[in-house]
């Protein structure tokens, strides 16, 4: 079999449901097979919080998944050929830093929300 026919098939592989654990990604493909590969395989989903996690859809029907939240997609028959994140360590670092800074910024503004508001006393007329 060339490598044309083989890259067709896995570009025709389609997902039908998605699990990510703490530490793995499970696929459920159309024809019965179930993928797993170690999370650290891709590092956004190994940072992501669960609820992150959890934010999943499927993309180009069934043959790519996508995280809204954390900016990731994955192709389907490269997870089949067993190919891990492509993301380079500068790319990630530049994504670390700018979640981490969301984050403060989060935290500020909540802190700032549960303060009590001041409450100005009327003046007399």
């Amino acid at each position: 079999m060339n490598s044309f026919v083989v890259n067709e098939k896995l570009e025709a592989t389609i997902a039908v449901n998605v699990t990510v654990t703490a530490d793995a990604l499970g696929v459920e493909l159309e024809d019965g097979r179930t993928l797993t590969v170690p999370l650290l395989w891709y590092p956004r989903l190994w940072y992501a919080t669960p609820e992150e996690r959890s934010g999943w859809r499927f993309i180009a029907r069934g043959r790519g998944i996508h995280w809204e939240a954390i900016d990731e997609d994955i192709c389907v028959g490269h997870l089949l050929a067993g190919f891990r994140s492509g993301e380079s360590q500068t790319s990630l670092n530049k994504w670390l830093d700018a979640r981490q800074s969301k984050s403060t910024v989060e935290k500020k503004t909540a802190a700032a929300r549960k303060k009590k508001p001041t409450v100005r006393q009327k003046r007399a007329s």
